[in-house]
């Protein structure tokens, strides 16, 4: 005898009380095993903890928005496909959401789309539908592992990089040639907003200096912008 199918999983991201328990009730009656969650960083908790079939997140969470989330987390190499809902309509709204996500739908939203939405990307999901997250990077005779969390620098020794110096490495490096943030990479790297003169971030640089520059003093690829941020060039 056939051994059971697993039902797929979907983490639902909703601080809304009533619409969260409408939505896991109505997912719950198409199949599905429904966990919740109603913050960003409570999100975050949970998609580190277990593996889903799917997330649907509401982009306006307490904390930490939805983009966010789902940017910090593909930084850590999660490629779920993500449903956005959100009430925000602008283009680069939209724009945004695509970028990071795989869909999606505005608020109000009729609840038989929405289904209909889920039920597609959780049927693609098994599939190569997200863009391969980059798992190797090589550059003037560094390379980067980030599966592993190597990295061996020019001088051919290898070092073990943190989860975190691997997240801001793999920002930078996807960002080549922009300007970030030190906002930015606090959010999306560390999950919260710190004063903007904090050193947190200058100490990573420093490190990614010694680690891969020649001259360190001089650096060639990783450029600290006053008062702004800093720059990754290839």
């Amino acid at each position: 005898m056939d051994a059971p199918v697993s039902p797929k999983r979907i983490l639902l991201v909703e601080d809304e009380e009533a619409l969260r328990l409408t939505l896991k009730l109505n997912f719950e009656m198409d199949g599905f095993a429904v966990t919740t969650a109603s913050t960003g960083h409570e999100a975050i908790e949970r998609m580190r903890g277990a593996h889903f079939d799917l997330v649907v997140m509401d982009v306006m969470l307490p904390g930490m928005d939805g983009y966010s989330v789902v940017e910090s987390m593909r930084l850590e190499g999660d490629i779920t496909p993500v449903l956005f809902l959100t009430a925000r309509t602008a283009p680069a709204d939209r724009i945004r959401g695509l970028r990071v996500g795989d869909d999606h739908l505005g608020k109000p939203f009729e609840l038989e789309e929405l289904l209909l939405r889920v039920h597609k990307l959780v049927q693609r999901s098994g599939t190569a539908t997200t863009a391969p997250v980059m798992t190797h990077y090589d550059f003037d005779g560094n390379h980067v592992d980030f599966s592993s969390y190597m990295a061996r620098g020019r001088d051919g020794e290898n070092r073990t990089l943190s989860q975190r110096e691997m997240m801001l490495l793999r920002l930078l490096i996807e960002r080549s040639g922009e300007v970030v943030s030190r906002e930015e990479i606090l959010q999306k790297v560390w999950g919260y907003n710190v004063f903007p003169t904090t050193r947190t971030v200058d100490n990573f640089i420093v490190a990614f200096r010694k680690y891969f520059e020649v001259d360190p003093r001089s650096p060639r690829h990783f450029h600290s912008i006053r008062g702004v941020g800093y720059k990754f060039t290839p």
